[in-house]
């Protein structure tokens, strides 16, 4: 995994062999496992104030009660049982209609537990985001559990003119309790289209037995791991020089353009509080960098 180096519409981690013990398919567990969806649509109203025009969803997902802050309408999607469980199946869909403007934030963090079937906890979200509208998706952290098997694949269409400020946070474990990489495996896809072009393809294949993690270790024994991508009017004035300045002995930071006006940034950080504390600079700066304000998330984390 390279944090430093990236190559436009190109997989930035290669892709491995199918599991041979079935990861890809979510294996049911009788009785125990969650089937949920959540399909939400953000449009704007004729006065070009942006609200939530269709939304559906079941456990384990649900959704609180949005707001709006400088233009965007924030929304939480709130998982309200103890987290995911191998089996478990959530299908999401975020339509931001042209014009719209629409953050999405979870006020905790994601958490998969051991699997007992062998089976992983499969999340698919699909992004798509129409012309000159922009969506933020800044989660809190994924925590895998020891033992914990979860896919998660996710699927982005930006159309060009559209804005994009998209957040992932991978955290190494329960920390706290001395579960530090002891998952079984985590298995992660990303692909983000600029209209029809390809522009980056991600697949992490992650498992602690193996030399899948050589690269999260080596700067930090627990490190967290941050990917950003930035499209759009948020990209348009790259703040590179701030950006370079937060790298340090706490954080690992590397960010470049691919295709079409779109960057990335990736970052190592030592534990969850040099992370927390990378986010809630970069989110400011790319805003303050682009000529806006960063809309409120409705929580302490701001």
């Amino acid at each position: 995994m390279s944090i430093c180096s990236f190559n436009s519409s190109a997989e930035l981690i290669p892709p491995v062999a199918t599991d041979p013990h079935g990861m890809n398919s979510a294996l049911p567990v009788s009785g125990t496992s969650l089937s949920g969806h959540l399909h939400l649509r953000c449009e704007c109203r004729a006065d070009g104030v942006p609200y939530i025009s269709e939304q559906s969803f079941r456990a384990p997902v649900h959704l609180s009660k949005s707001h709006l802050d400088h233009g965007h309408l924030v929304q939480s999607i709130v998982n309200p049982t103890a987290g995911f469980f191998d089996g478990d199946i959530l299908d999401a869909t975020i339509h931001v209609a042209p014009g719209a403007k629409l953050v999405l934030s979870t006020p905790s963090a994601s958490r998969v537990y051991r699997t007992r079937s062998g089976a992983a906890a499969v999340n698919s979200q699909h992004f798509d985001i129409g012309e000159k509208a922009s969506l933020e998706w800044i989660p809190e952290p994924f925590i895998p559990h020891a033992g914990a098997r979860h896919v998660q694949r996710t699927k982005i269409n930006l159309h060009p003119t559209g804005s994009l400020l998209f957040f992932d946070w991978i955290a190494p474990g329960r920390v706290a309790m001395g579960e530090i990489f002891a998952y079984q495996q985590l298995r992660w896809e990303l692909d983000l289209f600029l209209g029809d072009a390809l522009i980056a393809r991600e697949r992490h294949d992650l498992r602690p037995g193996g030399d899948s993690l050589e690269a999260l270790r080596a700067k930090f024994p627990a490190a967290h791991y941050l990917s950003v991508y930035v499209a759009g009017k948020l990209a348009e004035n790259w703040p590179a020089a701030e950006l370079d300045a937060l790298s340090g002995d706490a954080v690992y930071l590397g960010h470049g353009p691919l295709t079409g006006g779109v960057s990335v940034i990736r970052a190592l950080c030592r534990d969850s509080l040099a992370a927390r504390k990378l986010i809630e600079t970069l989110r400011p700066l790319l805003y303050v960098a682009a000529g806006m304000k960063p809309p409120g998330l409705g929580r302490i984390f701001c």
